[in-house]
Order: structure tokens, then sequence, then C-alpha cells
């Protein structure tokens, strides 16, 4: 346990400038998530990318961050959280560079691993050493415009992506979006030493690097077959994978539950998924995930080959869904205190909503109209999303202890995480499998309804949710016993 001092410790006294530098290292990882959405199909034409290449370029990133995470804000609170985020930080630039260059699809997913990992490794050391930088209002201060930076990245990722790509600033097309992290990152580095101040946990608890490993095989044996079993024809030998890694992460849980081991840090926190409410939430946040990513990639494809859009136009059009989440983003924490459940249930149903508006919108675009015909849909389902993911954490951790919320959202962040890659994978070969000997616009509307069908299963789940959200000041102060909750949720287009 963290004790709250009063008043920020006196090596802090340029904690706000600290903050500041943590936060822009930070949102290049957050701009990278959705700014390659945008790129994919320039990627897909330059280096003659399949579809299932394509969908690893997506999916490595998200497995590699969920597989690192935990284990990431263990080792920082060990070794140092400045320490470690130097650490991803510098790894982060690195690997931005051997995606820039790439020059095959197999080279740049290959990068796309490592820039997962060293954005788990980056991410949890910010939130951790905010706490300890903060007190009071000032840490609530803190997170809320780290909060707000999560929602504006995305947006900035769009755009950026669309204009970097389209300028072809030196001949190098879409490498831009990942080259232009370099300046920043090396800018990050230096001012991160010299502002920002080393912070470790008193209970000195040891990542479970055996539990890791596991975990990471067993997130990549359940993702590989359903990104690869349509180009191999659905082997069984596959769906024996598939099975074996599920086994894994089912038995990686009960080894927790029967062998515990106080000077290890848990990854899977069996105690907590025994509790209704919260596995609901996190089956709804994998829902959100799958939804949301396997829409970003399905949706950035058929804009631009699909309906001839240029990268810009295509980040323009899917700013419009940004707009829909910041109308109501302030708003959704509040009405969830006061109505619970029933304001995420509503939130899923709105997004629900919104893709089948845009599927509606879909068969009136190209006959020159414009993208207007998506807006409506757009909005809508932009809307949902704020209702939905920004208060999901605050009602989940009503019930939840107080001691576990860390674990809470750690294992929050991973499933987000996880769900993005399965629904890159599944959405991904629905829509490739009616792209062979299909026309772009029958695969995008073949996908919709399998986008629509799981924000219903999300909303239906939400009514196992508390029927209150825990306040702001709770949910900031809840810590867990192997140190605070670092983990934030982060939403967006391709959130």
């Amino acid at each position: 346990m963290y004790p709250t001092p009063p008043h920020p410790p006196a090596a802090c006294e340029r904690r706000w400038l600290a903050a500041a530098v943590m936060i822009v290292a930070a949102t290049v990882d957050l701009i990278d998530v959705t700014i390659v959405n945008v790129a994919l199909p320039t990627i897909r034409r330059d280096l003659h990318a399949s579809g299932t290449q394509l969908e690893w370029v997506v999916s490595a990133y998200m497995l590699a961050f969920a597989a690192t995470l935990i284990t990431a804000g263990s080792l920082g609170d060990l070794l140092g959280r400045k320490r470690l985020f130097l650490l991803g930080t510098a790894v982060f630039g690195a690997a931005s560079l051997a995606a820039g260059l790439a020059g095959t699809a197999t080279e740049l997913i290959a990068a796309r691993v490592v820039q997962g990992a060293a954005a788990a490794t980056m991410s949890p050391q910010v939130l951790a050493t905010f706490r300890a930088m903060f007190a009071g209002k000032e840490r609530g201060a803190a997170f809320g415009v780290y909060g707000a930076t999560l929602g504006f990245a995305s947006a900035v990722g769009l755009i950026a992506g669309g204009v970097l790509t389209q300028a072809d600033l030196f001949g190098w097309g879409w490498r831009t979006v990942f080259l232009v992290n370099i300046p920043i990152v090396v800018g990050s580095l230096f001012a991160t030493a010299l502002v920002v101040p080393e912070t470790r946990s008193r209970s000195h608890r040891r990542p479970d690097l055996g539990g890791a490993a596991v975990l990471t095989a067993a997130l990549v044996a359940v993702v590989f077959p359903i990104l690869e079993g349509r180009r191999l024809g659905w082997p069984a030998w596959g769906w024996a994978v598939l099975a074996a890694g599920l086994a894994a992460l089912v038995a990686l849980a009960v080894a927790e539950e029967r062998r515990p081991r106080p000077r290890i840090a848990p990854l899977v926190r069996p105690r907590l998924l025994r509790r209704l409410a919260f596995t609901a939430g996190l089956i709804v946040q994998m829902a959100f995930s799958i939804g949301m990513q396997g829409f970003a990639i399905v949706f950035a494809l058929w804009l631009q080959t699909g309906q001839g859009y240029s990268p810009l136009r295509a980040g323009l059009t899917m700013v419009a869904f940004s707009v829909g989440s910041f109308l109501v983003a302030p708003f959704a924490v509040p009405l969830a205190q006061r109505w619970g459940r029933l304001v995420l249930t509503t939130g899923a149903l709105l997004m629900a909503a919104g893709m089948a508006g845009i599927a509606v919108g879909a068969h009136h675009v190209g006959t020159g109209t414009g993208p207007w015909p998506l807006v409506p849909g757009l909005v809508v389902a932009g809307v949902g999303l704020s209702l939905l993911v920004i208060p999901l954490v605050n009602v989940v951790l009503a019930a939840v202890p107080a001691h576990a919320a860390g674990g809470a959202s750690g294992l929050f962040g991973t499933a987000q995480q996880v769900g993005g890659a399965v629904g890159v994978a599944v959405m991904g070969t629905i829509f490739f499998g009616d792209l062979d000997g299909g026309s772009f616009q029958g695969a995008f509307l073949g996908v919709t309804p399998y986008l629509v069908a799981v924000y219903v299963v999300a909303a239906a789940l939400c009514l196992a949710l508390p029927s209150r959200a825990v306040d702001e000041d709770a949910a900031l102060e809840a810590e867990d016993e192997d140190g605070p909750a670092t983990v934030p949720v982060r939403e967006g287009v391709a959130a």
C-alpha cells in the first residue's frame, strides 16, 4: 500500500513538467494505434501484402502489448518506473525505425511485435509515476489530463495517418507514419532523463516471468489459427492449437489459485474472475474491442480500396466517430455514478445502432453524395463508445474489493488488447473471405451484422454489472496489494 502524502515530495517540484514529458512520449504510442489503420491500404499495395498479413500488422502489436503489459508494470515497480519508461521509449523508437524501413510485410510485422511490447513497457509506468508525484486534487487533475489525451490522440492519429500517407514526403509514403515517431522519441528520452523522478514500489513483488511466458504462448495459440485459418484451409490442427491455447489460460489461472506466491505478482487473479460482475465486465471490455478493432480495419480498407478514397479523406471521415465520442465523454462517468449499468447498456445498444446506420449509409456512398451518409452512424457509434467504455472500469470497480482494484485494471488492459487482436482476426477473416470472388461493398456489408451482434451481446452482459459506479476519487484512490492501478482504458476508433 502507498500512503498518500498531504503534499507532493520535494523531489517532485517539477512534477507537472515531468507529467507533460511522459504524456507526450506516451501519446506517440496512442497515436500509433490509429495512424496505422489509415495507412493499411497503401501498405497492402506497396508491400504486396495479403489480407492475412495486414491483419497481423495490427494484431501482432496488440498481442505483444497484451502479453507484456502486466509483467512490465511489475518490473517497473521493482526496478524503477523511470528506468522502464526510458527502456520502453527507446525500444519503441528503434522498432518504429525498423517498421519504416521494412522491405516486406514479414519485416513490418516483426517490427510491430517489438513496438507493441515496447508500448506496453511504457504504458503502466505513466500512471504509476503520476501516483507517486501527485496527491489529492492534483492527482485527479493529472489523471484527467492523461485521460483526455487518450481520446485526442486517436483523432490525431486518424488525421495524421491520412496527411502523412498522402503527402508522400521524400517519396516515403506510408513509411512516414512510423518514421515520424523517431524525433519525438529522441526528444522524449532526453527530457525524461532530465525531469522525471525515479519511483519504485515498496512491495518488492517479483514479476511472474514463467506465467508471462505461458500467457504469451497461450494468446498466440488462440489468435494464430483464426488469422491463418482461411489461408490454410481451416486444418484440424489449427483448432487443436486454439483449444490448447484456451486450456493453457485455464491452467495458468488454476496454477495461480492453488499455489499462492506472496512474493510474486500474479497475472490472472482467478479470485476476481469468480465475481460475476467482474467477469461480465471483462467480457464486455473484450466485446467492445472485438467490434471496434474489427470495424476499424475493414472500414479503412473499404473506404480506400473499395470506394477510392484518399488516405486523408478516409481519415477525416473516421473523425466523425471521434466527434461523437467527444460530445458525451465529459458526462459519461457522472451519468454512470447515477444510473450505473443502464448507461453502459445504452452505450452498447447505441454502438450496435451506429454500426447498423453505417451499413445503411454504405448503400448510398459512391453515388455522388461523398461520405455524408456514413456520418450519422459514425456519430451515434461514437456516442455509444463514450457511454460504454469510459465508465466501464468505474462501474466494475463497484463490485471489486478496494485492495484488488489495481489487479482488476491490469486485467482490463490486457482484455482490451486481446479482444482487439481477436476482433481483427475474426472480422478480417470474414471480410477477406467474402472478398474472394466478391466486391469490397459486399465484403464490408457482410461484416456489419457481426459487428451489430457483438454490441447487442455486450449490452446484454452489461445487465450483470453493478447498478452504480464508484466515483472518480474512489477509483483513483483504490490500490492493490501489489501497488496502484496503473492501466488506463484506451478509447477511440482503434482503441
